[in-house]
This record gives C-alpha cells, structure tokens and sequence, in this order.
C-alpha cells in the first residue's frame, strides 16, 4: 500500500468516530494493514531512528512499543503531526541473565549515550524483571514475564499491544500486534483485563481523549462508550 493509496484512505476518514468510515483501514485485508501501518510509523522520524539505533544496544527480544506505536497512528488517521502528543518512546527488551536494578540501570546509561541528540525520551525496561516492582506501583502481583511478547500481551488496551522491531536496526520491520490492528486504525480503546487495574485504563482513557477527542472509549465492563 504506497502513500498516495494511504493518503485517499485517509481522505475519507472523518474527524470524529461518529460514522462508520472512521473504520477503513480497520477493514483491510491484514497484508495491507500491516503495509500502512509500517507507512504510517515511518512518519514519525522519532520512532524510525530510535528504531534504527537499537542495534547498537545489542539487546535480546527487543520492542519499540506502546503509546509511541499506537499513537502515531492516531496521529496519521486524525491528520494530525506524527509526534503530537507521544510523551516518550518506551523500548523494551527482555534479559533474565541477571535481575538486578544495577544491571538495569546499566543498560539505561548506556541507552542514553546511544539515543543522544533526540528530540524525547526514550525509556528502557527490562521486561524480565518488571515482576519485581509492578505489585509496588500499581497493587496487584505480576507473574514473572517469560518474554517481551508476553509483557505487550499484558496491557490494558487491546490498542496498545503492539510492538514493533527491525533486525540489526534494518531491514524490513516486524510487527507483534496479538490482537491485531483494528482497532488502533479505529480509534478504539478497548479493555484488555488481565493485569492492569481499572484504574490505570480509566487514568490512560481520560489523559489520552483529552490529547485525542476522536478516540471512542470502552467501558472497562463492556458495553458502551465510557464518558472520561
């Protein structure tokens, strides 16, 4: 799917999620949703050259996932500038040859020398070792993740599991999206229950409808839209 077919799609997306055209790139076939979601994020420059620096990282069962991803997607559907509202750009990776914070905070050092120069933040975790303070922060025990796919597998939208990586920082990208694109494409927010608090979706739903009023929200329990 080449620029100009993504640029008529998007012509005929309303602004608002009001009319069921807000779907066409939801209806796809799944080979051309992933060629327009890879279109999509080579838009965000940000995105593309975080991916490419990764290499020089050499971390195992890396990702660039989450807002930064699902985000820029919202941003090119909605016409918007592919950087508008990313807070940060999370990289994850997963590494159980050694659980420590200090082993952790050595790869975050070394990160900050790799992505230097960028306009935002990108934050590195060790996917492996999230077990350790998850119960901590938001109250409720986390199994030992056994990868990175397992970890995006976790959050609290169907929307943000989505993670994407290139080998050796080239190539074509590969995409982890086990519950497909759809509903990025939509504007769907759509609770994925099995880890996260309802808080924590209620807290995401309301910041991020704030940045991205098209956005149709699900209510935790099903049903509806959630009014935030």
């Amino acid at each position: 799917m080449g620029a100009g077919a993504l640029s008529a799609v998007r012509a005929r997306l309303p602004r608002t999620t009001d009319a069921p055209e807000t779907a066409t790139l939801a209806r796809l076939p799944l080979d051309a949703q992933l060629a327009a979601l890879c279109e999509i994020l080579a838009r965000n420059e940000v995105l593309a050259e975080v991916v490419r620096r990764v290499a020089g990282l050499g971390l195992p069962g890396w990702y660039v996932a989450a807002g930064c991803v699902f985000q820029t997607v919202w941003n090119v559907v909605t016409g918007r500038p592919p950087t508008h509202g990313i807070r940060d750009y999370d990289l994850f990776h997963h590494d159980a040859s050694d659980l420590s914070w200090d082993a952790e905070d050595a790869v975050i050092r070394r990160g900050r020398e790799v992505f230097a120069g960028l306009p935002a933040e990108v934050e590195i975790r060790n996917e492996a070792r999230v077990h350790r303070w998850y119960e901590a922060k938001f109250g409720l025990p986390c199994a030992p993740y056994p990868s990175s796919e397992a970890a995006i597998g976790s959050f609290a939208a169907t929307t943000c599991r989505v993670g994407v990586r290139a080998e050796d920082g080239g190539g074509p990208w590969r995409v982890y999206a086990p519950h497909g694109l759809a509903d990025a494409f939509g504007l769907v927010l759509r609770p994925h229950p099995v880890l996260a608090p309802r808080e924590v979706y209620e807290a995401k739903a309301a910041r991020w409808r704030g940045t991205w009023p098209e956005l149709r929200v699900l209510e935790w329990g099903g049903g509806g839209a959630l009014t935030v």
